[in-house]
C-alpha cells in the first residue's frame, strides 16, 4: 500500500484517523495507530512482518539488557546482540543474493541461491532500532519499558517504509503524551497535500518522461536525449523521495507527532558538501552521529571515516556495484572540496558554485540509476555522441510536450514558492488563508483525478 494509492487515500488513511479521534485517551490512540501500521504493512507482504516484529522484539529486548547490566561485560554484550541480529536480518534478506553472485563470479562456484523477498522498510526500520539501543547504551535516551510503545516507534506507518529515520529521542515525549491541535491538522493536511502534488503531478511526470527516455532500449538515443533523461530522473527521484518526506510529516501531525524535515531544497546547493547537508537528512545525521563521529569524525583519520561512510551509505541504498560506485563517488568529491578546494570555493561567484553542484549531482545520479552496468555503457555511449543509430525525435516530443511541467518542476526545486507565501501572509493573513483554502481544495482534486487514469504510480524509495 503506499501512501499515493486510491485505496490508502480513500479508505485506509479516512477510517484510522475517525477511529483515532473516537477518543482524546492516548493509551487508546497509541493502541489505534499501532493496529493501523501492522494492517499497512501486512497488507502486501503479510509474512515478511514477522521479520520487523523479531527485529523489534530483539531490539526491545537488548536495551532492557543495556539497562539492568550497565557496567558490566553483560550491557556491551546486549549492546552487540542487537548489532548483530538486526544487522543479520538486514544482510540476508538485502546483501545475501549479491554477496552469493559475487562469490560465485570471482572463485568459478555455482551455488545456488535464489535470495529472498526484500521486507518492505527494512533499511530504516533497522536503523530506528539501532539507534534506540545504542543512545539507551550511550545514556542519551531513555528505556522504553513497554514494548507496545516501543512497537510503535518502530512500526508507525507514516515513516515505516521509507522515513525519514526518526530517533527514538525526538519522539519519546510524545509517545507518552502529545496534543492533537487544530493547527497541527491543518499543517498536516497542507504538507500532505503538498507531498502528494510532488508524487502524482512532478514525480510521476518527471518518471514517465525517463522511462521514455532511457527505459529500457537505448538504441535511438541522442546526446541531448540523454542528458534530458538523466535531469529528469534527478527532479523524478527528488520530487518521488521528498513527496514521501512531505507526505511523512503531514500525517504525523495527524496524529500529534513532530518528525524533522528530511529534505531543504537540495539542488540549490553551492557545493557538494552542502548537497549532503540538504539530501536525505535525517541518514546523513545517523551516520553522522553513529558512524563517522565514533570512528573519529574531523579529529583523527578523517579521511578514512569518510570513506567508510560513503561506502555504507552507497551499499546502505541496495546491493549492487552501481550503489557501491556512487557512494565512492560522493566520497571522492566531499574528499576533494575538504582537502583541495574548501579554501577556494567561496571566493567562485555563488551561480559557478551552483552550476558546478549540480553538474557533480547529476553525475551521480547517472551512477545510481543504472544497476545494470551493461546500460550504463551503452548511456555514456550516447551521452556523448557515440551512438550510431541516435536520433532526437523522442527527446524534442518529451520536452515540447512536458515544457509546462518542466518549468513547474524548476520553480518547485527551489524555494520561490515559499519566499512567495511568506510575503502574502505576512502583507494579509486572510488573503493567504483563503488562497491556501482554495490551492489546497483544487491540487487534492487533481491529484485523485490523476491516480484515476495513472499507470505509473511507484515510490522509487521502496525499493532501498
Amino acid at each position: 500500500m503506499v501512501f499515493s494509492s486510491l485505496i490508502f487515500l480513500g479508505m485506509f488513511l479516512p477510517i484510522t484517523l475517525g477511529l483515532y479521534y473516537i477518543s482524546k485517551n492516548n493509551t487508546y490512540r497509541n493502541i489505534i495507530l499501532l493496529i493501523a501500521s501492522l494492517i499497512f504493512y501486512a497488507w502486501g507482504e503479510p509474512m515478511l512482518i514477522l521479520v520487523m516484529l523479531s527485529s523489534a522484539f530483539v531490539g526491545y529486548l537488548s536495551a532492557f539488557g543495556i539497562s539492568k547490566w550497565r557496567g558490566t561485560w553483560k550491557c556491551k554484550a546486549s549492546l552487540i546482540a542487537a548489532l548483530v541480529v538486526d544487522i543479520g536480518f538486514l544482510g540476508l534478506y538485502k546483501y545475501a543474493g549479491f554477496f552469493v553472485s559475487n562469490f560465485n563470479s570471482l572463485f568459478g562456484t555455482a551455488i545456488k541461491f535464489e535470495g529472498f523477498a526484500l521486507p518492505l522498510g527494512i533499511s530504516f526500520y533497522t536503523f530506528q532500532i539501532l539507534s534506540y539501543v545504542i543512545d539507551v547504551y550511550r545514556k542519551e535516551a531513555g528505556l522504553q519499558k513497554s514494548f507496545y510503545k516501543f512497537l510503535l516507534y518502530v512500526s508507525m506507518f507514516p515513516q515505516l517504509v521509507a522515513g525519514p529515520i526518526v530517533r527514538y529521542v525526538d519522539i519519546e515525549k510524545q509517545i507518552n503524551e502529545r496534543k492533537c491541535t487544530a493547527e497541527d491538522f491543518q499543517y498536516g493536511v497542507m504538507r500532505f497535500v503538498q507531498g502528494m502534488f510532488k508524487k502524482t503531478v512532478l514525480a510521476n511526470c518527471a518518471g514517465s518522461i525517463v522511462a521514455a527516455l532511457i527505459g529500457e532500449d537505448m538504441g535511438t538515443l541522442s546526446t541531448a536525449g540523454a542528458w534530458f533523461g538523466m535531469v529528469m530522473y534527478a527532479f523524478q527521484i527528488y520530487f518521488d523521495f521528498s513527496a514521501y518526506s512531505d507526505m511523512a510529516i503531514g500525517m504525523g501531525r495527524f496524529f500529534g507527532f513532530k518528525f524533522k524535515e528530511n529534505f531543504d531544497y537540495p539542488y540549490t546547493s553551492k557545493s557538494i558538501t552542502e548537497f549532503w547537508r540538504r539530501w536525505h537528512m535525517s541518514l546523513g545525521t545517523f551516520f553522522r552521529d553513529y558512524v563517522y563521529i565514533p570512528l573519529g569524525g574531523n579529529r583523527k583519520h578523517q579521511l578514512f571515516n569518510i570513506a567508510v561512510v560513503w561506502f555504507l551509505t552507497g551499499f546502505w541504498h541496495g546491493a549492487s556495484w552501481n550503489f557501491i560506485f556512487w557512494g565512492v563517488y560522493y566520497g571522492i568529491w566531499l574528499i576533494f572540496e575538504k582537502k583541495v578546494i574548501f579554501k577556494f570555493i567561496e571566493k567562485i561567484p555563488g551561480w559557478i558554485r551552483l552550476i558546478y553542484s549540480n553538474i557533480i549531482v547529476l553525475g551521480g545520479w547517472i551512477l545510481f540509476y543504472f544497476t545494470d552496468l551493461s546500460k550504463l555503457k551503452e548511456f555514456f555511449r550516447a551521452a556523448f555522441g557515440k551512438n550510431p543509430g541516435a536520433s532526437d525525435v523522442v527527446f524534442k516530443f518529451q520536452a515540447m510536450s512536458h515544457i509546462w511541467l518542466i518549468l513547474i518542476m524548476v520553480i518547485c526545486a527551489t524555494p520561490l514558492i515559499k519566499i512567495i507565501a511568506k510575503k502574502i501572509r505576512d502583507k494579509s493573513p486572510n488573503l493567504f488563508t483563503v488562497l491556501l483554502v482554495i490551492t489546497v481544495i483544487a491540487v487534492m482534486l487533481m491529484c485523485f483525478a490523476l491516480l484515476v487514469k495513472q499507470s505509473y504510480n511507484p515510490f522509487l524509495y521502496f525499493r532501498f
